[in-house]
């Protein structure tokens, strides 16, 4: 399992979480959101995989930025659909989105399965992410496309045992998405408490 950390700002921030590895970085390139960001470094080590955040912005708009910052991904949380997602396909990996509550229907990520590398199941709320609350994973048991996906919404260290517990059964989890719970304030992360969890959870 990996570990993704989203809604990045700083860069003295983004060269100190570079130091624990993790797998993926995100930044959010959609304008409303606290942790916006306009530009990304260009010395993070290529190891480390770098996501552009979008909502609903055009394709066009999404390979100038994939281009002009060297994305290895995208992750899209609006309402694209599967053929822009496939438009993508071919410039970078793609992470489509979805927000899940209790009368979600996995049925409705059929006709992205083929377009996109990942899914992840972010919590539904009045944000298109980053509402800082996690959704019942027991939902999850409702996925049964083979598609790998990212865990995200509200995940903390108070989910250290839940976590252990979702591993255990037989579900495509690429990675972990962690963002607001280990923040001193919007787009900056407290190293100290990501690498505790990144010890607990033994990513």
């Amino acid at each position: 399992m990996k570990l993704k950390v989203c809604g990045m700002q700083e860069t003295e921030n983004i060269v100190a979480l570079a130091s624990l590895q993790p797998d993926y970085m995100g930044f959010i390139f959609w304008e409303p959101s606290k942790r916006y960001c306009t530009t990304v470094p260009t010395d993070i080590p290529k190891h480390i995989k770098k996501v552009g955040v979008f909502v609903d912005e055009t394709t066009k708009q999404i390979k100038e930025k994939v281009k002009l910052f060297g994305l290895d991904a995208v992750q899209l949380h609006g309402d694209e659909s599967p053929r822009q997602c496939a438009a993508l396909l071919n410039l970078c990996e793609v992470i489509k989105a979805f927000r899940i509550g209790p009368d979600f229907d996995f049925k409705t990520l059929t006709p992205y399965q083929d377009h996109c590398t990942y899914f992840l199941f972010d919590t539904q709320g009045p944000l298109p992410g980053g509402n800082g609350t996690a959704f019942d994973w027991k939902l999850l048991a409702g996925y049964t496309l083979d598609t790998p996906f990212f865990l995200s919404g509200g995940i903390g260290l108070g989910h250290v045992e839940a976590i252990a517990e979702i591993r255990k059964r037989n579900l495509p989890i690429h990675a972990l998405d962690i963002n607001s719970q280990f923040e001193s304030k919007p787009g900056v992360k407290k190293i100290e408490k990501i690498e505790k969890f990144k010890q607990l959870v033994q990513l």
